[in-house]
């Protein structure tokens, strides 16, 4: 009687499958977010979801849960219902970057995680204070030698943080680590003078950047970026090897439905060639790139590799 029972809820099991990914969407998506709002991957995130949810028809959910380097919002992804319902807004950080440098994670990105799509690159800035009489990266490390008390960083994710820290290991500097929640909170404490340069995202850096309140010393591009063109990369300042080119992406937890993840691709795809999609995320410095899911999953195993090793030479490690 019992294993009656038993093979009669697998076929049930197995007979509601398709009919969820046939019915889905039917109720809000839930995107969340590991920073706080106002920082890159939120803006990608908001520029996104406001048309996503009318390829999708229904309602996206913007939430942010900033914490612990992201590691707070992809643990509750990797742990959620394998339903399409809560996905994450996946950055390079968390992905591949954090295994890099943490022994231990609560979740596993080649495992916990179905690829959906990216949604975009961009790359990294290094700015200071408009205020600040620095005008070049080698005035940048003259200033910090002569003023090591001061001579600081904002950061607000892991690969902000090992850019910093590879900065310093390229150029014998000792700039030091000072945390914040988002890249817009790093980029106002760099404005308003409570920390002296940051290496971020181009997203919540451009803006003030065109209002006059910080200024972009380099890029990590390994050319001049279109979206900044009188910016020199950090190669041409005379800091080599330093060229780092971030993305993010969307994800679902491991298990949801092929059928979703194909109708999810699908429309993100469709999303991200539309004019004013393209025109919004350029306009935050960003550069809209789709790509199918097992692209994403090939370019997450690749990245994750060179992360490892770039953390490994240059001895980075965190707990």
């Amino acid at each position: 009687m019992m294993r009656r029972a038993i093979l009669g809820l697998c076929a049930a099991l197995l007979l509601a499958a398709p009919a969820v990914a046939q019915t889905y969407p039917n109720k809000p998506i839930r995107l969340v977010v590991g920073y706080s709002a106002g920082g890159g991957n939120d803006l990608i995130a908001r520029i996104v979801a406001a048309r996503l949810q009318e390829k999708l028809g229904q309602p996206i959910v913007v939430d942010n849960k900033p914490g612990a380097q992201s590691i707070v919002a992809a643990e509750l992804v990797a742990k959620a219902a394998p339903d399409g319902y809560t996905l994450l807004v996946a950055p390079s950080g968390p992905l591949t970057i954090n295994p890099a440098v943490y022994a231990k994670l609560p979740y596993a990105p080649d495992k916990d995680f179905a690829p959906i799509s990216l949604l975009a690159e961009f790359p990294l800035l290094l700015v200071v204070g408009a205020d600040q009489p620095i005008k070049s990266v080698r005035e940048l490390i003259a200033w910090g030698r002569a003023h090591p008390d001061k001579a600081n960083y904002a950061s607000s994710a892991t690969p902000f943080q090992l850019a910093a820290e590879l900065f310093n290991q390229r150029t014998g500097s000792t700039f030091q680590h000072i945390p914040y929640r988002g890249s817009g909170d790093a980029a106002q404490a760099v404005a308003s003078g409570q920390v002296l340069m940051t290496i971020a995202d181009s997203g919540p850096i451009s803006g003030p950047l065109s209002a006059g309140k910080l200024r972009a010393l380099a890029t990590t591009t390994d050319k001049r970026d279109a979206a900044f063109p009188d910016v020199p990369t950090l190669a041409e300042a005379g800091v080599p090897d330093m060229m780092i080119s971030l993305w993010t992406g969307l994800v679902a937890p491991a298990g949801t439905p092929d059928k979703i993840v194909a109708l999810l691709n699908k429309a993100v795809v469709e999303t991200l060639a539309l004019p004013e999609v393209r025109t919004a995320l350029e306009k935050i410095a960003v550069a809209p790139r789709s790509t199918t899911p097992e692209q994403y999953r090939d370019l997450m195993a690749s990245d994750a590799a060179r992360w490892k090793a770039v953390a490994a030479a240059a001895n980075i490690k965190l707990e």
